[in-house]
């Protein structure tokens, strides 16, 4: 794919629209492609800034000068006493205003959250549709690790729990929004789980999640957020959570 073809490709992707295997594809070429990345970026910020109510735009100083020029004179009147309860008026919706701004920007923070825990399971999803659900195989935790130097911007901690009964896969790059994501992939038994590794500390995903019959557990990962989907039960994606939040402690050494 190049970057013609993805020009055509990304407002698709952008909507949902794509199906598996082509969603694939343009992710492989985004991540060669700084260009398309910027535009995907670019697309989820005007976005962002659409879904703004209180997005307002000023009008050029010349132009508000030559409306004020024209604008006829206001009368001055000696008797004003109405000014009292106007400016009773103008204090309450200033009130409410700042309520108005508060609450929006709560709900903005609700729509990026539920935003992003649709990313991480339609990666999910993605990865079981694709050939293979990781772009390196290997079961060997310091075999992995370095596999992401260089293709993000920090390697997440990787570890083993093939003896818990949660043996390390492999790993892959992925998307969480327009960001490029570290994923720690495991197995147990039929069940893939995929550790998307977040930069953000707190990015403000809920604890836990299900959508479509599959699950979500975030948890704290040293300076980052770990968010673990699967299709597991939810007992043993707590345990594999828990496993996870014990870090070395839990994994055998290696």
């Amino acid at each position: 794919m190049n970057c013609e073809s993805s020009r055509h490709l990304l407002p698709l992707y952008f909507d949902g629209e794509l199906d598996p295997a082509a969603s694939r594809a343009f992710e492989s070429h985004l991540d060669g492609c700084a260009a398309c990345r910027q535009a995907l970026h670019e697309l989820e910020t005007l976005r962002a800034r659409l879904r703004d109510p209180a997005a307002r735009f000023a009008a050029p100083a010349a132009l508000r000068a030559r409306l004020a020029a024209t604008a006829p004179a206001r009368p001055r009147m000696r008797n004003r006493p109405w000014l009292a309860l106007a400016a009773s008026w103008l204090a309450a919706a200033a009130v409410g205003a700042g309520s108005a701004g508060l609450w929006q920007d709560r709900q903005h923070a609700v729509q990026a959250q539920a935003q992003l825990t649709r990313d991480l399971f339609a990666g999910h999803w993605r990865a079981l549709a694709a050939a293979s659900p990781v772009d390196v195989v290997s079961t060997d935790r310091h075999t992995v690790k370095p596999w992401f130097a260089g293709k993000v911007a920090e390697s997440p901690p990787v570890h083993d729990f093939a003896a818990q009964g949660f043996p390390l896969a492999g790993g892959r790059i992925d998307y969480a929004g327009s960001a490029r994501v570290p994923v720690l992939v495991y197995r147990h038994g039929g069940h893939l789980i995929d550790v998307f590794v977040l930069a953000s500390a707190d990015p403000g995903l809920p604890r836990q999640a299900q959508m479509r019959g599959y699950g979500l557990r975030t948890l704290a990962l040293g300076h980052a957020t770990a968010a673990v989907v699967s299709d597991m039960d939810e007992a043993e994606l707590d345990r594999f959570a828990q496993l996870l939040a014990q870090g070395e402690t839990a994994a055998p050494a290696r």
